[in-house]
């Protein structure tokens, strides 16, 4: 286990569960920070903290995790969750679950190269959720207006976007630079 990672994963869950985000912005970009918070930005924290997590195929777990986000952003799952503190809860811990699962499965499997190909499927759906939360004309959300879903889309294509292609990217190159009798 390494201390400072998995402290500081720990860390912004704390933040982003704790702190009242609320302001100027609506409910809805607050939803999108804590969404990318927990399915981008802690769960690589967190895996490099953790010893080596059981994890499955990088495929089933980048299925997995495109299940869950595109679920809980159809109008009924989502709008129950923010009706309904438990079903909240069920959410964010449905995306950290995701979201530790495809990391996981992608920097600690044994083909580098098949989790850049699994960074690549969650960021291209992740791109198109963020499109359509933009290009929608009208927002999908009773609680939330137009703008506010927009932000919101911009938020997720902003933060998933890059996230996601940089650990790809990195992944190639760690497959690229493997000693070919080195691999399994």
């Amino acid at each position: 286990m390494r201390p400072v990672p998995l402290t500081l994963g720990l860390v912004a869950l704390a933040l982003v569960w704790g702190l009242p985000l609320e302001g100027r912005a609506g409910p809805f970009p607050v939803h999108m920070i804590r969404h990318m918070t927990l399915v981008a930005i802690v769960p690589p924290i967190l895996v490099a903290g953790l010893p080596r997590l059981p994890s499955p195929p990088i495929l089933i777990a980048a299925l997995v995790e495109f299940a869950v986000v595109w679920g809980w952003h159809a109008p009924a799952l989502h709008e129950a969750a923010w009706r309904a503190v438990p079903v909240f809860a069920v959410e964010q811990a449905s995306f950290l679950a995701a979201g530790l699962l495809v990391w996981s499965s992608a920097l600690q499997g044994r083909a580098p190269l098949a989790g850049a190909g699994g960074m690549l499927l969650t960021s291209m759906h992740m791109t198109l959720l963020g499109a359509l939360l933009i290009l929608s004309p009208t927002a999908l959300y009773s609680y939330s207006g137009l703008a506010q879903q927009q932000i919101g889309g911009m938020l997720m294509l902003a933060i998933g976007t890059p996230v996601y292609l940089v650990a790809g990217l990195w992944l190639t190159s760690r497959a690229l630079g493997q000693d070919p009798e080195a691999r399994p």
